[in-house]
Order: C-alpha cells, then structure tokens, then sequence
C-alpha cells in the first residue's frame, strides 16, 4: 500500500482555502492547470511510498510514539510558492519549528520500520493546490495572488497515517483517493482511524 506521514487541515480551515482557491481559478491560464481538490489538501510529514503490509504494525507502533513525543501546535495556510514551474502550493505559518520536527520523527519511524525512504531533505511546510504539465505557464502570478492569503488558526493535534489510492485506467483528469488508515493525538496514544 501507497501510505504516508500526514497533518491534515480541519473542514473550516479547507473551507477558506477552497475560497481563495476558486479565485485563483477564474486568473489568465487557470485552465492550464490541473487543481487538486479538497479530499486531497493534506501537509505530507514523509511520504513512503509501497510499503509492505508485514511492516504496518511495527511502522503503526512506531509513529505512534513519534506523535507522543511532539506536543500540540498552532498552524495557519499562509501565502503560496511554486516549485519550479511544475506545483503550485500554499504554505503555513505558526508552529512551523514544530511540525519540521514532527515530519523528522515521521520520516525516522518509517526508517526504523524497514521502509526504505527516499534520500532525507529539510522539510518544507506546503499544501499542493495545483500542477501544471505545461512548461510555458508562469506560475508567478497565481503566487502573486496568494501573497496575501491568510488562514484561521488551529491546533495541529495530531499525526495521521494515510493511503493514497491511484486511479486505476488512466483516465483523464482521475484523481488518487487518500484514506486515513491511522491518527494519532500529538502528546498521547494511538487510535484506529474512523
């Protein structure tokens, strides 16, 4: 299964990044861009890949104490960038030291679990909201745009283990379906998703 380290935003905070999202997509070459939807909205802690079912208990254990060791934090969508010309993201603002933390206790669960992890960078707090194929569409004006978006803040209270599920038939415009396998309160013990 396609699973990975996950802080998901709450529905109102998805709510006002929907907003600002509709906006951005009425701007000049909007249609050239293939924009993500709300199911899709998460901060990825450490994406892992196929991992093998044998190594969800030890990796479910594992984040579990990860989570424990990291208290609550405050967090906002704040503003945008663009990875080269290929993504387009909102950021975050508030407890950024925090969360940076919690994705390196992520991404060392998952290693110590036997998952073998891509190469280790510094983590960068970003919500993908759009991507583009088109490698003349400039992505500056939609960064533009959301220089001055500002969301509510929430308390980041806990860690969430989820599946992406990819579309199956190549079917134009299909998109992966994410599942909660897991969460976990930040501070606290494991429960089931659900």
């Amino acid at each position: 299964m396609r699973l990975f380290a996950a802080v998901l935003p709450p529905p109102a905070q998805l709510t006002e990044l929907a907003r600002e999202v509709d906006l951005l997509g009425r701007l000049p070459g909007a249609d050239r861009l293939r924009w993500t939807s709300r199911p899709g909205w998460h901060f990825t802690l450490a994406f892992m890949g196929e991992v093998d079912e044998a190594l969800l208990p030890d990796l479910t254990a594992r984040l579990g104490r990860a989570a424990g060791r990291t208290s609550p934090f405050p967090l906002r969508l704040h503003g945008g960038g663009h990875f080269g010309r290929a993504v387009l993201w909102t950021g975050a603002a508030g407890g950024l030291d925090e969360m940076r933390l919690l994705a390196e206790r992520a991404d060392a669960a998952a290693r110590r679990a036997g998952v073998p992890m891509d190469e280790h960078r510094r983590y960068r707090a970003h919500l993908t909201v759009a991507r583009s194929r088109a490698a003349d569409l400039d992505l500056r004006p939609f960064v533009t745009a959301l220089e001055s978006f500002e969301g509510s803040r929430w308390e980041v209270a806990e860690l969430a283990l989820v599946r992406s599920n990819l579309p199956g038939g190549g079917a134009p415009g299909a998109r992966p379906r994410y599942e909660t396998v897991a969460t976990w309160p930040l501070g606290g013990a494991a429960r089931p998703a659900g």
